[in-house]
């Protein structure tokens, strides 16, 4: 193992150790910097399958180390633990992508539910005090009445897509560990993150690229997409990555909570906003090939207990989560 892991795993005790799965990935990046900004004494051992793509050194508060690990094998799980020594652990590592999982069920499902259960296993065998953030996903609500908006944590799951089955499985394991072997696990249900870094392989991010290519005349102004009537709560991936640090330090042990603006957005108004930002006009139009099986037609959460329990509230407004998305993009393609 590199010696800087054996570096962090030897701090005093007023050092936070931090290890996060899923390092190399959009939420890691700015969970990192989230907690750079905290000018704290914290110490983070990354864990990820993939190399890292960002010089994680950047972040001059932190103590950094990076393992390369395929979590998928039980063994690679103990020895990082049990020599790190974390107060915490943040799951990020996961198949996040709905349309993914529609063209991959067996792979994004056993993928999403193994590496998690490896992590329950080896912490509750060599490390059962720290605390685990357990990061499920608004997915998990499913095909919902328009009455039932919007969602509070009580409300009745009904999953409709293999990667929101996963995350169900997730929850229930989560619940089995916390009150089966005592182990100390946080749960949420995060509604759609957005915001620069993000891959276009999601929507907003897609939409972003897209509409950059139209506006600079490479690409024509007839915008092919799926169904844009269906309705999202949308929430700044800045403001996420702080709920999950507020839900790690005062969340309530075995509890669920939603992270969500409490807003519900139609993507062809998220189109026409940016469209907007951009000063175009573009013609949409759905592509059959672009629409998902069973896709939820609207999607609200509550967010009155994680804003009653920690005193969470999203603020940054969507415009500007939209602003920063096509900023990113457009300096990523003058790069």
């Amino acid at each position: 193992m590199p010696s800087a892991v054996l570096r962090a795993s030897n701090k005093g005790h007023r050092v936070k150790k931090y290890l996060i799965t899923g390092f190399s990935g959009f939420v890691g990046r700015h969970f990192l910097d989230y907690l750079n900004s905290l000018n704290e004494p914290i110490s983070v051992l990354g864990i990820d399958r993939d190399a890292v793509n960002f010089d994680f050194n950047q972040f001059g508060n932190l103590e950094c180390a990076f393992k390369k690990a395929d979590l998928l094998q039980s063994h690679e799980w103990e020895p990082l633990i049990e020599l790190f020594q974390p107060d915490y652990i943040v799951h990020l590592a996961s198949f996040s992508s709905v349309a993914f999982s529609w063209v991959n069920p067996i792979q994004s499902f056993a993928n999403n539910t193994n590496v998690f259960l490896n992590l329950l296993e080896t912490v509750r065998k060599v490390n059962p005090r720290c605390r685990i953030l357990s990061i499920g996903s608004s997915e998990e609500y499913g095909a919902c009445a328009l009455d039932q908006l919007p969602l509070t944590e009580d409300a009745k799951l009904n999953p409709v897509s293999p990667y929101a089955v996963a995350r169900v499985s997730q929850e229930l394991l989560s619940t089995v560990y916390v009150d089966g072997f005592g182990c100390d696990i946080v749960m949420t249900r995060s509604f759609n993150h957005i915001g620069p870094g993000q891959l276009d392989t999601f929507v907003i991010s897609s939409f972003a690229r897209k509409l950059l290519a139209i506006q600079n005349g490479s690409a024509d102004a007839v915008m092919l997409t799926g169904d844009t009537t269906i309705v999202r709560d949308f929430v700044d991936v800045r403001d996420v990555v702080r709920a999950y640090d507020q839900l790690l330090r005062q969340g309530r042990s075995g509890h669920i909570y939603n992270i969500c603006s409490g807003t519900g957005v139609a993507l062809k108004s998220v189109i026409d906003q940016m469209a907007s930002i951009l000063g175009i006009s573009v013609v949409q139009k759905i592509d059959p090939q672009l629409v998902r099986p069973n896709d939820n037609k609207a999607i609200i959460g509550s967010l009155k207990k994680i804003n009653d329990e920690i005193g969470w509230a999203p603020s940054i407004p969507l415009d500007t989560s939209l602003r920063d998305i096509l900023n990113y993009w457009r300096n990523k393609s003058l790069a």
